[in-house]
């Protein structure tokens, strides 16, 4: 049973930059939010760590939503990473998350490893910024450093009302099922795992790779005979390069009004690495039966 919004197909947005991607491109966000509502999917993620917010500044961030919720226009829920290294600055983004209109909070913790107490205290200010809005944590130790530890989350099950899932990242079925609670929603973020987290009880995916190609990953998701196989040969063409900048080049390939910049320390694609990937892109979304494995 799902209790709050985020279920089904999730795309982690990708974010659009300009002027060399040192600026947020606020025209291009409504193209980008008809494109994914064109994809059919069910829902969005602004500024997790696809859409790049820890490399954007916290006025640009606020921006983006504010963009976004507007752009969506209700055609789909759009959901708020506002993850930060201080409580401040989450409790902050919480806070105007809600005000822009989100149907959901979500935050990673911090980088760095704190004490049960510390993350307790933090998420909890966080799920109180946004209360009643729902909350949701997001477990991503390979960006982290550290994983959630499962008293933390039963502890905030208890504190926070508005706690009603997690979104996990992690690499194996046995990471996500530690977290597989009653009545608590679980969105897997790792795509070679959607098909097996969905039969053991997840209720949604929140996908980078879907903020990429959406209608792909809609597609296998909803196919009961494709086990996986194609989000993994998907996943594994595009992560041959840098995933943002390749992301942006998948956007551009499927006729987003979008440009190709991301934000240093990310490194934008080599012309070689750009000619190779949109080779690979034109058979893909061409609707060959079968995705061209690199």
């Amino acid at each position: 049973m799902v209790h709050g919004p985020l279920h089904g197909v999730l795309a982690a947005a990708l974010t659009p930059l300009g002027d060399g991607g040192e600026a947020l491109d606020e025209h291009a966000i409504g193209p980008l939010a008809d494109f994914y509502a064109g994809a059919r999917v069910d829902g969005v993620m602004v500024a997790g760590t696809t859409g790049e917010s820890l490399l954007l500044r916290r006025p640009e961030r606020e921006r983006l939503v504010s963009g976004f919720v507007d752009a969506a226009a209700g055609r789909f829920p759009v959901a708020v990473h506002a993850g930060a290294q201080s409580t401040a600055d989450a409790v902050a983004l919480a806070s105007h998350a809600v005000e822009a209109g989100a149907v959901a909070v979500a935050a990673a913790p911090p980088f760095f490893v704190f004490d049960q107490a510390s993350l307790i205290a933090h998420f909890q200010a966080i799920a109180d910024a946004c209360a009643p809005v729902p909350f949701y944590l997001c477990e991503i130790r390979r960006h982290s450093g550290y994983a959630i530890p499962v008293p933390v989350v039963e502890t905030l099950r208890e504190t926070a009302e508005n706690l009603l899932g997690m979104k996990v990242s992690d690499p194996t079925i046995e990471d996500v099922e530690r977290y597989l609670f009653p009545d608590f929603d679980m969105v897997v973020g790792t795509e070679s795992l959607v098909k097996e987290g969905f039969a053991r009880g997840a209720v949604g995916a929140l996908s980078g790779l879907a903020g990429a190609l959406p209608r792909e990953v809609v597609r296998s998701v909803a196919d009961p005979g494709d086990r996986g196989a194609t989000l993994g040969a998907l996943l594994a063409g595009i992560k041959r390069y840098p995933f943002h900048a390749a992301g942006k080049l998948a956007l551009i390939a499927q006729n987003v009004a979008l440009e190709p910049w991301v934000r240093r320390p990310l490194r934008q694609l080599t012309p070689a690495e750009r000619t190779d990937l949109e080779d690979w892109l034109a058979v893909v979304l061409a609707g060959s039966e079968r995705v061209v494995t690199p």
